[in-house]
């Protein structure tokens, strides 16, 4: 207690004196450096803050399309001798657990309306699938017609597909060749499907390679001994370890795959691709640290009378050294916070911002364009790409901010840490006798 007291007690008058410190900076020629570095933390956090929001959108809307539709968290293919519904009891009881699907995949190929038949995974569901599985039925946004299985001879194709096919809803479709079971033909020109919807996802491969048929007609399409797997939905993506090891303890034989190893590459494409950015805009910090540096080194020559005087007083040196530390904390408070608040503000608002940019460019192409060449002002056109971005929504994390906002508060910090040291090598006797 008594060494707890004593840190408040210094802090009584270093608190004052740092305080005093900055109100004549401020007015003297320390101004602009004092301003600048609050500045360019405040720049860095609110970069930084709205960069990753918008990155973790932009890469969520690929993930979540993957894991709810495609990959799911948990996959299990149980082996022939095993008891379906001994599994699908097993499921109910964990709490970890949110739904699972059974689903069958073949690898395709597609003929249309015309002759241009496009490569595709023909995937069987249950019927009631989006009634099952929430997050399934939230990524699939059906543009056209309906996401309805219970017919055996439908199928729902994603945008793209249906593109490329040039087929619409009501129109058929022919698997020409399938992989499956030994007891199915590979090629065939009987296997005719009618479109009943057409759907999009926020992941395009998913759009221009996937179709989905009921689970009723896949033992005449992909045949009685097409391998079934079971996707399990988690209710955090991060327990899927733990669901395994559980798995794997009630049955040993059954084969079992998580989210991350199945899509290790491009996840790994995507964290990389963050973590680049991430050290780009990290840069900011760094040089704002320098600069921090530079400013309390020319600080601590400024303040060598008062330094001295505090010593000759009976300051420690140490205590003479946290008024400039402390100096460098509210900077970094003063700076990280107005960069947590502006950086939170873009973020939420950044449809409206990109929105508002492209019509400020637009205006400052069609001014300029007007001026040097009037012929072809009419032909200037708003960027579309900046819609793309405003469609894209920003993922706060709040983890991911707090760790930021600390990182602002850090750099300066350890820049006045490093700078402070100066003062043990300022000679007090000198110092006092020059003046």
């Amino acid at each position: 207690m008594q060494s707890r007291r004593s840190f408040f007690q210094k802090l009584m008058w270093l608190i004052p004196v740092t305080q005093r410190f900055s109100r004549v900076d401020r007015d003297g020629r320390s101004a602009a450096t004092s301003f600048l570095a609050s500045l360019g933390i405040c720049c860095g956090v609110m970069a930084l803050i709205v960069v990753v929001s918008i990155m973790n959108g932009f890469q969520m809307g690929f993930k979540d399309a993957i894991m709810e539709l495609s990959s799911y968290h948990v996959r299990v293919q149980l082996p022939a001798t095993a008891d379906r519904d001994d599994f699908f009891a097993w499921c109910a009881s964990e709490r970890a657990v949110v739904s699972v699907t059974p689903f069958s995949d073949a690898q395709g190929l597609i003929a249309g309306a015309h002759d241009s038949p496009q490569a595709a995974i023909i995937r069987a569901l249950p019927a009631d699938v989006c009634e099952r599985d929430a997050g399934f039925a939230r990524e699939m946004h059906v543009i056209s017609g309906t996401f309805d299985l219970t017919d055996s001879a439908g199928i729902v194709l994603g945008n793209r597909l249906a593109e490329l096919l040039s087929v619409r809803v009501g129109q058929r479709v022919n698997l020409l060749a399938l992989s499956g079971a030994q007891d199915v033909s590979l090629l065939s020109g009987n296997r005719n499907y009618l479109v009943t919807g057409i759907f999009r996802s926020g992941y395009a491969d998913i759009n221009a390679g996937y179709a989905f048929i009921s689970d009723a007609g896949a033992a005449t399409t992909f045949g009685a001994g097409a391998e079934w797997t079971y996707g399990i939905k988690l209710r955090s993506p991060t327990a899927h370890r733990m669901l395994t090891a559980a798995i794997q303890r009630a049955f040993p034989q059954a084969h079992v795959e998580s989210w991350q190893s199945y899509n290790r590459s491009f996840f790994g494409v995507l964290q990389m691709e963050k973590n680049i950015l991430l050290l780009f805009v990290l840069l900011i910090f760094v040089v704002v640290g320098v600069n921090i540096y530079n400013g309390m080194n020319r600080l601590v020559f400024e303040r060598r009378t008062e330094i001295s005087i505090f010593s000759a007083l009976g300051a420690p040196a140490r205590e003479i050294k946290m008024l400039f530390i402390l100096r460098g904390f509210f900077t970094g408070i003063a700076g990280a916070g107005a960069g947590l608040v502006f950086g939170l503000l873009l973020s939420v608002q950044s449809a409206a911002v990109f929105l508002c940019a492209s019509k400020i460019i637009y205006g400052i192409e069609y001014f300029f364009t007007f001026l040097i060449r009037p012929e072809y002002a009419d032909f200037v056109r708003v960027n579309s790409m900046y819609a793309v971005y405003a469609s894209i929504p920003a993922r706060i994390i709040p983890q991911e901010v707090f760790f930021i906002t600390l990182f602002g508060v850090c750099a300066p910090l350890v820049a006045s840490y490093l700078a402070s040291r100066a003062v043990l090598s300022l000679p007090v006797a000198e110092v006092l006798h020059d003046e």
